[in-house]
């Protein structure tokens, strides 16, 4: 890697880059959950996540190019639990020759300061059971497993 990662609020002219991105995601995670439905889909708005005061999405640019992204977003709390709202991680991509160089640990960073700055004090994510390295790199960046959904396909 050249030069140094810098990170930045995503805009909407990112836009066509991001939904990108989020395509690379679906393609990676499709061999991890056979129920999605065939392309093409999208799992997030991200023009309504960027314009949102709610939500925080970042991206990390290296030599002025734009090779990470991730966002927050601060969400409801189940009702018995202690704290009202917590921040939710999601779009979390590296491209692929850029993995290895701590990028995600710097979007983590960067989305945990916006989390302390909204209030909240948890932060959650999701990652399927049996996708090692991001397990691995969610491990490495303080995020321990907490609690396991299963589910059962009646179809099947």
């Amino acid at each position: 890697m050249a030069g140094e990662p810098a990170v930045r609020s995503a805009t909407r002219e990112d836009l066509p880059l991001l939904k990108d991105f989020e395509q690379g995601i679906i393609t990676a995670e499709r061999p991890y959950d056979h129920t999605l439905k065939p392309d093409p889909i999208s799992y997030y708005d991200l023009g309504e996540l960027i314009d949102s005061d709610e939500a925080e999405v970042a991206v990390v640019e290296v030599d002025g190019e734009i090779v990470a992204s991730g966002y927050a977003q601060k969400k409801p709390s189940r009702h018995y639990i202690q704290h009202a709202y917590h921040a939710f991680l999601g779009f979390m991509f590296v491209r692929p020759e850029y993995r290895g160089h701590g990028l995600n640990k710097v979007l983590i960073d960067h989305l945990t300061g916006w989390a302390k700055a909204k209030g909240l004090s948890e932060i959650r994510l999701t990652v399927y059971s049996t996708n090692e390295p991001a397990l691995r790199a969610y491990e490495k960046a303080g995020f321990a497993p907490y609690i396991t959904e299963m589910r059962r396909n009646l179809d099947e």
